[in-house]
């Protein structure tokens, strides 16, 4: 008989820019958490900000973080203290390059990191110092298998590798107006159908730039949704697998 394991989905705001702030985010979240979830999941690029980077390597460089930073080294002194796991996206430096990355932090330790492997998160005419990765990434938590996709992921070229038997967690910035997400959820959802038969999406509340971000966090299951956070509502939903 399997565990039973719940997932936190935190459908949180952050502020471009200010790493402080979102990092507090984190905090709060896992302190609202505690004893509740065993994994706890935040969405694209969250630790900057979606619109964070403004394309000069030079200036970029000092807002991504590396695996080893402080930052993420405090969220593993706070995975050991609320014994809790946390997956959180952010913009990764490593030696020269900067990648939309997705970190797995559990037991005081980067278990595991995910680069995107689709180019949307970027603008187009950028320099090579702006990566995407080449692998798709799957891992075990408390005897679950899970495989990763960041947004655009799902919806570009050779979306196909990402089907997968096991739960897909799936951390995106979108930021459709309210209007535009009646129409969205029945598409995001369609589209999940055609990769795993649970995924479990994650979208970001931001105030900035205009449109905002609503969030947008769903559970998946077989093509349906099956659980929603409310929009405009910064809350965790929680899935127990």
């Amino acid at each position: 008989m399997k565990q039973k394991l719940t997932i936190g989905l935190a459908q949180y705001k952050f502020i471009n820019k200010d790493i402080p702030f979102n990092l507090g985010q984190v905090k709060k979240a896992m302190e609202s958490c505690k004893g509740q979830a065993d994994l706890l999941c935040f969405g694209e690029s969250f630790l900057q900000g979606f619109d964070s980077l403004s394309w000069d390597f030079e200036i970029d460089k000092d807002m991504a973080l590396s695996q080893d930073s402080p930052e993420l080294q405090q969220i593993c002194t706070w995975s050991r203290e609320y014994h809790m796991g946390v997956l959180v996206g952010y913009f990764e430096k490593a030696n020269d390059s900067i990648y939309s990355s997705c970190v797995l932090i559990c037991d005081g330790q980067v278990k595991a990191n995910y680069r995107r492997i689709s180019p949307g998160w970027k603008e187009l005419d950028v320099d090579a110092h702006y990566q995407e990765g080449r692998e798709v990434l799957d891992f075990s938590f408390k005897g679950r298998d899970f495989r990763i996709a960041l947004c655009g992921d799902l919806w570009s070229e050779g979306w196909e590798q990402f089907a997968t038997e096991r739960v897909l967690l799936w951390p995106v910035y979108v930021s459709f107006t309210l209007e535009d997400w009646k129409e969205a959820e029945g598409e995001y959802a369609a589209q999940a159908s055609g990769v795993a038969d649970t995924v479990l999406m994650v979208n970001s509340l931001s105030d900035e730039p205009d449109p905002v971000s609503h969030g947008g966090t769903f559970c998946f299951e077989k093509g349906e949704i099956s659980r929603k956070l409310a929009f405009d509502e910064e809350a965790v939903l929680m899935v127990e697998l």
